[in-house]
């Protein structure tokens, strides 16, 4: 089943209804700074949130309606958040920039073929001296189906050549059902100011 057949279908698992806890304290500390991009941003809440704290976003998805939902949210709270469908393979296509790029359970989807073209496109679209945020499946979750497993080691593997990986911490993801908190990474990207 496609993302843009699950959206139509049901509420995703990942799909909160809120911010990541992880997206939250990365807000908290003044960690993102605007313009901020969110990719993969499903129904937009991590858009929204920065939206709220008066940050221009946008939220990208390959879902529309995932964007559509987005979008009647920003409307419905009186959110000025930006949602466009597009391709987190070809983030050069927005033409624009961020200071700011926030990747809740996008990453952990792509293939070994799709992860240098990802680490490109982020790049591209990311200013000098900005970050980038991801949170991911960690290999140290069990394998009860749903989306790959991380190693620390793949994402080194990924983003090395392009970016200093700042850190790689644990982490978790939430889901849908309050009992599940699933083993994730949190990964800072930083591009070099030069």
């Amino acid at each position: 089943m496609s993302f843009e057949e699950t959206y139509q279908t049901r509420t995703p698992p990942w799909d909160i209804g809120r911010p990541q806890d992880e997206v939250v304290r990365l807000l908290d500390e003044g960690s993102v700074v605007a313009p901020v991009l969110d990719i993969g941003c499903g129904t937009g809440e991590h858009a929204l949130a920065c939206a709220a704290r008066g940050l221009e976003a946008l939220g990208v998805d390959g879902a529309p309606t995932a964007i559509a939902k987005a979008r009647a949210k920003a409307a419905e709270r009186g959110l000025r958040a930006q949602f466009e469908v597009g391709d987190a393979l070809d983030l050069t296509s927005l033409r624009r920039t961020f200071r700011t790029v926030l990747d809740s359970g996008l990453f952990h989807v792509f293939d070994d073929e799709e992860r240098p073209r990802y680490a490109a496109s982020l790049r591209a679209v990311l200013t000098p001296g900005g970050s980038a945020f991801l949170l991911c499946f960690s290999d140290a979750e069990p394998n009860w189906g749903g989306p790959r497993r991380v190693t620390a080691a793949e994402i080194h593997a990924t983003f090395d050549a392009l970016f200093t990986v700042r850190e790689i911490v644990r982490a978790r993801f939430l889901t849908t059902d309050p009992n599940q908190r699933v083993e994730a990474w949190r990964v800072r990207l930083d591009r070099s100011a030069a």
